[in-house]
Formats: C-alpha cells, sequence, structure tokens
C-alpha cells in the first residue's frame, strides 16, 4: 500500500506542473528554458547528495573481473542515454510543442493514455506482463474517465495533424521510457538511475539550443514568483518524483506504475481550481470515479497472478 500511495502522490504532484509552468510562461520563460531549469536544479540536488554519501559513479560499471565489463558498461550507459532522450528532452519538447499546434484538449487526451501504450509495448518484450482481459477492462475504463476529465462536458475535438503527431510522439517517449526502466532498475540503483536521466535529459538539450540559442533575461529569473515556481518545480517534481517514481516502478513493476498516469488530469484540475481560481465541474468527480476503478481493476488482476 506505501508503494501504491507514493506511486498517487508523484503523479498528483506532477498534475499540478502545468499549472505552475502555465505560472513560468505568463512570465516569459520559454516551455524548453522551463525544462531545462528544472533538471540543472535536480541534476546538481542529486550530484550533490550523491557526492556526500560517497556513491558517486560516472559510468554503470559492472563488478570487476566479468568478462566483457567494458560492453557492458557502454550498453548500460547507452540505457541511461535512451532513458535520458525518452523520459527527458524529446518527451518535454514534444509535449510541450505540440500546444502550439494543437488544443491543450487533444494533447491532454493523447499524452495521458500513454499507461495503455506502455502496457502494450511492455507485454510485446515481456509475456509474463501482457494484459488480461480484466486488465484491459480497467484500462480502458480509466481511459474513458480521462476523457471525460479533459473534455469536461465539451466533446468536442480539433484535428490537427502536426500537432496531435507531437503529442503521440511524447506518448511514445514515456511508453519507451517505461519498458527501458525495467532492465535499468535491475542493474542500478534508483539514485544513480535518476541522476543520469536529468544528466543525460541535458545534455541531448545541446544541439536545441545550437538552433534556438536564446534565453530570458536574468532580472526575470530573479523574479521571487519565477524562483519559486522553478524551485518547486526542480527540487519537489523533478528531483523528488522522479527518484520516487524510479524506486515505485521497481518495487511496482513498469506496468501498475504507469498507470497511476491516468491520474495526471484530475490533480491538474484541482490545483487549478486553487491556484488559478477554474471551475471544477460533476465531469472530474465522474471521470475521477471511472479513472480509480479503471485503476483497481486493473492491478486486482495483476495481484492474482
Amino acid at each position: 500500500m506505501f508503494y501504491h500511495v507514493a506511486a498517487f502522490v508523484t503523479v498528483a504532484v506532477w498534475g499540478s506542473t502545468f499549472v505552475f509552468t502555465k505560472l513560468l510562461l505568463l512570465n516569459g520563460l520559454s516551455p524548453a528554458h522551463i525544462f531545462t531549469l528544472r533538471f540543472a536544479i535536480a541534476y546538481v540536488l542529486l550530484l550533490a547528495f550523491s557526492l556526500a554519501r560517497g556513491h558517486m559513479q560516472w559510468l554503470a560499471l559492472p563488478p570487476t573481473g566479468q568478462p566483457g565489463s567494458l560492453r557492458a558498461t557502454l550498453r548500460q550507459e547507452l540505457l541511461m542515454l535512451l532513458l535520458g532522450v525518452t523520459g527527458g528532452s524529446l518527451y518535454f519538447l514534444t509535449e510541450n510543442e505540440a500546444l502550439n499546434y494543437t488544443t491543450t484538449t487533444n494533447v491532454s487526451l493523447i499524452v495521458c493514455s500513454c499507461p495503455l501504450a506502455a502496457a502494450l509495448l511492455i507485454g510485446l518484450f515481456y509475456k509474463q506482463e501482457r494484459m488480461r482481459k480484466v486488465q484491459l477492462a480497467g484500462t480502458l475504463m480509466a481511459v474513458g474517465g480521462v476523457a471525460i476529465v479533459v473534455l469536461n462536458g465539451h466533446f468536442v475535438l480539433h484535428l490537427s495533424p502536426v500537432g496531435d503527431a507531437l503529442a503521440l510522439a511524447a506518448n511514445l517517449c514515456w511508453a519507451v521510457y517505461s519498458l527501458l526502466m525495467i532492465p535499468a532498475n535491475r542493474h542500478t540503483g534508483a539514485l544513480t538511475v535518476t541522476r543520469k536521466v536529468f544528466f543525460y535529459g541535458l545534455v541531448t538539450m545541446i544541439p536545441y539550443y545550437m538552433m534556438v540559442p536564446e534565453w530570458p533575461p536574468l532580472d526575470v529569473l530573479l523574479r521571487p514568483q519565477v524562483v519559486m515556481h522553478l524551485l518547486f518545480l526542480g527540487v519537489v517534481a523533478s528531483c523528488v518524483c522522479f527518484l520516487v517514481w524510479t524506486w515505485v516502478m521497481d518495487k511496482l513493476g513498469a506496468m501498475i506504475a504507469t498507470n497511476y498516469v491516468y491520474v495526471n488530469p484530475v490533480s491538474t484540475i484541482v490545483v487549478a481550481s486553487v491556484v488559478l481560481g477554474e471551475q471544477m465541474t460533476p465531469f472530474l468527480l465522474l471521470g475521477t470515479l471511472l479513472i480509480l476503478t479503471g485503476m483497481y481493476l486493473a492491478d486486482k488482476k495483476k495481484q492474482q497472478m
């Protein structure tokens, strides 16, 4: 139960990040700036923590004396690089860029259905993780709940090939990230995995800044509200939440943990109603009920296997 609570709280915090990201956008920061700053803050904190504990390890080195240890090390680092791209730079860039071409509703619906994509992808590579009928029914019920919450009674979708394709790319990025986290957790501790995700996420942003070298003025970055929002995103939503999420995925399994992403839009709306004064509707309650029931069914079948 503790691991489930940890997963729920983590996703609830991630849901609130949309609100704080919106506030930073209103202060003149771009999505790329926000991603870079929050990951940089998180990486520095995890690096300092690793050094303080004396567990610093630049490479994911296997036990010494094993044949092919260099090849195993390079394979591990390639895995960490892919995690940094799929769970970091490419995921955030495609998700945020999609908002420039299509509606927030489309992006939310497509991105928040990533647990279904992750379940199908994981089942493709791990036979024991394939969904049974009850799991599939629960997953589809949760997806329906997400649709009700996001659409909020306005059942109109505006198709945009470019924007929807970018949102789908973000969806697939997180699905691949969930898949790759399975072998990563087998060989490397949660602290090292999380730190490397931030490191490679930042490194793979360099090509973007070579094409778009602009940066916000210093006076904007030093505004008290900007500093507070960035600290929340960097310390809580990135450093703490990514570390907990890596640990939770190892304890619960990638498929069960990823199902908690369905809670994301619910927490977004709740926080938006408190911080931004946006109105909550009965559709939120109905959608939340479907999401929780669907998650229960999907998890219950897994526990009985």
